[in-house]
């Protein structure tokens, strides 16, 4: 049993120019390549709700948070993480299946630190790590895709100076 709770409805959100402003993150973390000195790049990516594909973590932003921490709330109740919110990698536009219509999402990098073993939507969300390549191929949403490709991957690179290995004396 969770003894964190989701935050539900639409009442506290924030609007911008018609768009309902969320946040979220695309989780990461390194693991070990076997025989070797550099570390992988793994992303967590949760399975959606209403269809295939893949999602990373993201929801609405509410009155009373940061954005900041508002990402970092759905990076808990959507996949069981947390970490450290190292880096705003850009802002996306896309029209959502709800009433609102349009959206603007705010999208961090987190460097998990932790994996929850109970987490608010642990009975309807599943976590897979991927490498950059296999998430960017899972993704649901082209502006996923483009937020990993163009916004993640081109901070990682000029992050860890390894074109997503990063040497273990970096880290």
């Amino acid at each position: 049993m969770c003894d964190l709770v989701a935050r539900t409805g639409r009442h506290l959100q924030r609007y911008e120019d018609g768009r309902r402003l969320v946040a979220g993150c695309i989780p990461f973390r390194y693991r070990d390549i076997k025989g070797e000195q550099k570390k992988l790049v793994e992303v967590l990516m949760i399975n959606s709700q209403s269809g295939p594909g893949l999602l990373f973590p993201k929801g609405g932003w509410e009155n009373d948070e940061t954005v900041e921490e508002a990402a970092a709330r759905e990076a808990i109740e959507e996949a069981g993480v947390r970490g450290d919110l190292v880096k705003l990698v850009g802002f996306y536009d896309f029209k959502s299946k709800q009433p609102e219509g349009m959206c603007r999402a705010a999208i961090f990098a987190l460097h998990v630190k932790e994996e929850l073993v109970s987490w608010p939507e642990q009975s309807t969300r599943q976590r897979s790590w991927l490498t950059v390549p296999e998430a960017a191929e899972r993704s649901r949403h082209p502006w996923m895709q483009e937020a990993l490709v163009t916004g993640f991957s081109a901070w990682l690179e000029n992050w860890s100076n390894g074109g997503g290995c990063v040497d273990r004396s970096e880290r």
